[in-house]
């Protein structure tokens, strides 16, 4: 793994916690809001039992929890949980017994619901900034023009990825696209568990078999992206050298560098999607409890 990806991958990590963290701020504020304000109502009206000041869950927390533990996502079988609250993980499931096979409409059709969600667009955006700013394919050079092809590569990218790992050879092959998180054991255990899931996956029938899909399918990916759209050999104008040679980027060893690249991005990938629900409960146990401490009504200070 090159410190140029495992840089470039770290930035991106920052900014997706980053941009989640005010919506998280914002869910807070709310809920503590409404509970004060149901707090308000209650002690208006009398009553003659003691009633609990702990909040009870709201329907969107319910069915928040519903969401990401039985699989009823907009497609069969699959969740509308969000990576951060924002990134598209509607194939990870929690706490989920064996589900019936999905279909190969329905694989599609998932795949085409996460790769064109609205999200989707900042973060390639996002994630064309940061190639532009450590030079990546530096035969692009720099300017808004270079950008934009940046941008193309990375949507392109994504796309064709998303599309060959989750949809055509899982179908094809009557793989499982989805990831089961494991949730149980210590750390070390669940890590390897994850990483592990790049080479192993279910079959349609629930059965263990070596995760063609991913290696096969970011394999060719990384061949249809190095040999269709990146940028060919060709002259530059530089300060220095105003007719520099830049080789083309459609070679061998780029594509296996790409495909290198895509395996392992999928696999740390994986691994935030193994340990998400965590943050996720931890962050939404701060927002109850900030929702309690809202909620109570405040004691006056006894006259001196």
């Amino acid at each position: 793994m090159s410190v140029q990806f495992v840089r470039n991958f770290a930035a991106c990590l920052t900014l997706a916690v980053c941009t989640s963290l005010p919506s998280v701020g914002q869910q807070s504020t709310a809920g503590a809001g409404s509970d004060t304000s149901a707090q308000s109502q209650g002690s208006a009206k009398p009553s003659a039992s003691h009633q609990s000041t702990t909040p009870q869950p709201s329907a969107e927390d319910n069915k928040d929890k519903k969401t990401q533990t039985s699989g009823q996502g907009k497609v069969a079988g699959t969740s509308n949980d969000r990576l951060f609250y924002a990134l598209p993980n509607f194939l990870t499931l929690e706490n989920t017994a064996k589900l019936p096979p999905m279909s190969a409409k329905d694989k599609y059709k998932v795949i085409a619901l996460g790769t064109f969600d609205y999200v989707e667009y900042p973060w390639w955006a996002i994630l064309a900034a940061i190639s532009q700013a450590s030079d990546g394919s530096p035969s692009l050079g720099q300017g808004w023009k270079a950008y934009a092809q940046r941008y193309g590569i990375t949507a392109g990218d994504s796309m064709v990825e998303n599309f060959m790992v989750g949809a055509v050879y899982p179908s094809i092959l009557h793989q499982d696209p989805r990831f089961y998180q494991s949730g149980k054991g210590g750390f070390n255990r669940r890590l390897g568990y994850s990483i592990s899931r790049i080479f192993v996956t279910r079959t349609d029938s629930g059965k263990s078999q070596f995760n063609y899909s991913e290696i096969f399918g970011a394999g060719t990916a990384a061949a249809i992206s190095t040999y269709t759209y990146h940028p060919r050999s060709h002259y530059i104008s530089t300060p220095s050298n105003p007719h520099q040679f830049e080789p083309s980027d459609r070679t061998f060893n780029n594509m296996i560098d790409t495909w290198g690249t895509q395996l392992d991005l999928d696999t740390i990938t994986i691994v935030v999607k193994e340990f998400w629900p965590d943050v996720h409960r931890k962050l939404s146990k701060k927002h109850h409890e900030g929702a309690v401490d809202s909620a109570l009504p405040t004691v006056p200070a006894p006259p001196k």
